[in-house]
């Protein structure tokens, strides 16, 4: 255990290779915390005995509260491989001590932005599934982020031990759960990505990329630690013994040979060899300590090799499992030698990595010093995100160095994500007052900072919005932004009681979107202040933090409701025309839906309006089934240039054209944000710009005649075109016992879900996975355990949004009625307008 000091981290620091920068990812409740817990003992940030319940991480008062994580945290550990264990590190020449940056960030659904802007800054992903219930859809989410961020992953297995006293698994049982764990995370990895972009990122116990144990009682091992504790007593090559420890093998006791069947030749029952030689002596510690038989424990545990003190001698049950499965499989030991050997250094996953994190060109300089990992060349350092000073005012800029060396008093141009080379916008050029270390509930300060490290910065918060680039080179391009997989599908209105207290809530709101990478805060039409998030539970700490640290009075909360889009679902049923106000200029124009599939490529940004035209045209052609020709006659997209509805010139010949694109486009822009039926975004529509009329005189022509008039024609072929919403979806995961699923399928029938999947994971229980509208999981929980007597457990992810069935215009379907309660809440009347409102003959 090491006590930090500021020469010790500068001294680790420098050492690029011995450094490994790793998130903790996981569904909530299957032990993340614990594990972190079990790992900070290493550093003596807390005392070993309080591993498994300390949860070290949880700074927040709602976290521990709650007991969930909420934020993201960063903590510094230390580790030195035996000689034995550096064999398999592949650079020896900084020694055996290493420096792991280990990144917490919550396992709930609506929380998983804090997990993607760690994943930003880290390398590797330390992944934890439950033992019983194995990967989870959360899990699955946050494991298809980082290997899209192309974070390599190693796997632990945890709760071992609700595995073996709760639900009472057999070893061959255990065994089996453990298989399916392995082949379900490499079926992700192999579904999501190739193996070519981070080498191998499969995962396989004989590999030693997976850890099984139990945080709560302190354990855990990985099959290498197993083959060199034999290796050692038979004589035997590592190795050649590791590779029996897993799949098929089977052992005779009575011949002592080994066999790939389960039994020999006279049909007698062979043992596997993972049962036998590893959760066999397990499974009898756990046997003798939780049935009272203490003398026998503790003359297994001397045969073993376990030394304990006369103090540890004299506990009993529990607490003497717990000592004698620490000191036999320390968890520590296993999860930091797996960190260490088997996920990559700065400056190994930064080659892999360069190319993906920036912008700009791949042979520049600020690239090629990101590639290289190089102290030496232009600094480049990465916001993820804000973290919040202890007074609430001001905020940490916490990322990573990417290139070059960061230090106080330095000079930086500092890129918001809206920044272009050559343009000052969204630029700012400042000094940094401080450099921190992060230490969990503390920071460290440092005179210096070299490429690889994840470090926070302070003086610069003022300047950045959530996130940026920080960059030394004049010619340095923004390192990408992050893409968050959830979307902020409800929002509250929130006000205060004293109107004197206006200008604390604008503060406290401003200081809120700030320290949330994916809160959205604006001011709707009717004057209201509203706050956008990913759920219940994620407004909820939003607005506990904004009421208790940020605006720090009385707030007035409104109702949650739901965000949704507006789209069509047919072609325009005429050719639409809108007239400027002084009737000299006409535009033609049809609307028409754009395929889910073409969707959802637009807002992944593999099809956006950057790059060669016509190689765009071609992918649209052969992929999405859109004539070339017209593909190329693309003017924009929108909302904000990129969102998910396009332009199209269908016109020919039409003089002065070309002068108003500009103009027709900005008209999109301010439509696309604010569509006819309820004053929602738009999303998924093509317009076709069919015919247009123009005045010979440029000034008859201007940006007051176009833009109000493409704003008016868009809507009106929208109108004509059966138009309607899309509403938000969660994909729910609910854990329950088998005899259960009638009821549960019940319960989603009445709320609109759909029920998807059952998957039976042991005798008595099964996963449930099901679509439900977001609109219909307010209570969801409290419902489905009612329905339930408590005994099914939801956990909710956004998943994709559905287009509703139904004619808007109706005053009896239900999607009108949505949409007048919109309009009533944006102050914009009621009645829903027909194509005829915005058409003209």
């Amino acid at each position: 255990m090491v006590n930090f000091n500021t020469g010790q981290i500068h001294d680790l620091m420098s050492k690029v290779d011995n450094i490994r920068n790793i998130s903790v990812i996981a569904h909530v409740d299957h032990g993340k915390s614990t594990v972190i817990d079990c790992l900070a003992t290493e550093v003596s940030t807390i005392l070993p005995a309080k591993a498994g319940g300390g949860r070290y991480m949880d700074t927040h008062a709602d976290e521990q509260e709650r007991g969930i994580t909420i934020k993201s945290t960063v903590i510094p550990m230390y580790f030195k491989l035996s000689d034995d264990q550096m064999e398999d590190i592949s650079t020896k020449e900084h020694g055996n001590g290493f420096l792991i940056n280990l990144v917490n960030s919550p396992g709930h659904a609506e929380l998983s932005s804090e997990v993607t802007a760690a994943l930003r800054i880290t390398d590797g992903a330390l992944v934890i599934v439950d033992a019983i219930t194995g990967m989870s859809v959360q899990t699955e989410t946050m494991f298809h982020q980082a290997l899209s961020e192309l974070v390599k992953p190693v796997v632990m297995i945890n709760r071992i031990d609700h595995a073996m006293l709760k639900a009472e698994f057999s070893q061959e049982k255990l065994y089996q759960s453990f298989a399916r764990v392995v082949e379900n995370v490499n079926f992700s990895i192999s579904a999501y990505q190739g193996e070519e972009a981070t080498g191998n990122p499969i995962v396989s116990p004989e590999l030693g990329t997976v850890a099984f144990g139990s945080a709560l009682h302190g354990w855990a091992f990985t099959l290498r630690q197993f083959a060199v504790r034999y290796s050692k007593q038979f004589g035997i090559n590592r190795t050649k013994i590791i590779e029996k420890l897993w799949g098929e093998n089977y052992f005779n006791a009575t011949t002592k040979e080994w066999s790939t069947k389960s039994a020999d030749t006279s049909g007698n029952r062979q043992d596997r060899a993972f049962n036998m030689l590893v959760l066999d002596p397990i499974y009898k510690i756990y046997e003798l300590a939780m049935n009272s038989r203490k003398d026998e424990a503790l003359a297994f545990a001397a045969k073993l090799d376990i030394a304990l003190t006369s103090e540890e001698r004299d506990t009993t049950s529990k607490a003497l499992l717990k000592v004698i499965m620490h000191k036999f499989l320390p968890a520590a030991e296993a999860l930091m030698e797996m960190i260490c050997i088997h996920l990559p250094s700065p400056k190994k996953a930064q080659l892999y990595r360069c190319d993906y994190l920036y912008e700009g060109p791949t042979d520049d300089e600020s690239a090629t010093g990101i590639r290289n990992c190089d102290p030496n060349g232009p600094l480049m350092f990465y916001v993820s995100k804000l973290l919040p000073a202890s007074d609430m005012r001001r905020f940490y800029a916490f990322g990573r160095v990417f290139s070059g060396t960061v230090s106080p008093g330095m000079r930086v141009r500092i890129q918001g994500p809206d920044y272009v080379p050559g343009n000052r916008k969204d630029l700012h050029i400042k000094p940094i007052q401080r450099t921190v270390f992060m230490v969990g509930r503390g920071v460290t300060d440092l005179d210096h900072c070299s490429a690889g490290n994840i470090v926070s910065l302070v003086g610069i918060d003022q300047f950045l919005l959530k996130s940026g680039t920080l960059t030394t080179s004049d010619t340095a391009h923004n390192m990408k932004t992050i893409k968050f997989s959830v979307s902020p599908v409800m929002q509250v209105a929130v006000g205060v009681q004293d109107p004197k207290n206006l200008p604390n809530l604008l503060e406290g709101l401003k200081r809120l979107s700030r320290s949330d990478p994916c809160i959205h805060v604006s001011v709707s039409e009717s004057g209201e202040y509203t706050i956008a998030g990913a759920g219940e539970l994620y407004l909820e700490a939003c607005l506990s933090d904004l009421e208790n640290d940020y605006a720090r009075v009385p707030i007035i909360i409104n109702c949650p409701v739901v965000n949704y889009y507006e789209t069509v679902q047919a072609t325009s049923s005429l050719t639409c025309m809108s007239k400027s106000a002084n009737k000299h200029n006409r535009i033609y124009m049809q609307a028409a839906p754009i395929s889910d599939e073409l969707t959802k490529a637009i807002e992944e940004e593999e099809i956006n309006p950057h790059g060669d035209a016509k190689e765009r045209a071609r992918r649209m052609a052969n992929d999405f089934e859109w004539d070339s020709n017209e593909a190329r006659k693309i003017w924009c997209f929108a909302p904000d240039d990129k969102g998910p509805n396009i332009l199209v010139n269908s016109t020919a010949g039409i003089q002065y054209l070309d002068e108003i694109k500009d103009m027709c486009c900005g008209g999109l822009q301010a439509a696309a944000h604010s569509g006819p039926c309820a004053g929602e975004k738009i999303r998924g529509c093509r317009f076709n710009i069919m015919d247009v009329v123009l005045h010979a005189d440029s000034i008859h022509r201007g940006n007051a005649q176009i833009m109000p008039t493409m704003r008016a024609v868009i809507y009106a072929s929208m109108l004509s075109a059966k138009p309607t919403l899309q509403e938000p979806v969660y994909l729910v995961d609910v854990q329950c016992p088998s005899s259960l699923n009638t009821s549960i399928c019940s319960v989603f029938s009445h709320r609109r879900g759909q029920v998807i999947e059952v998957n039976t994971h042991s005798s008595s229980m099964c996963n449930v996975k099901a679509y439900l509208p977001v609109a219909e999981s307010f209570g969801f929980t409290a419902y489905l355990r009612s329905a339930t007597a408590g005994q099914a457990f939801p956990q909710m992810v956004f998943d994709h949004w559905s287009t509703m069935n139904g004619d808007v215009t109706d005053p009896a379907d239900k999607i009108n009625a949505i949409c007048r309660a919109i309009r009533k809440r944006k102050g914009v009347g009621e009645n829903v307008p027909t194509y005829g409102k915005y058409h003209e003959l």
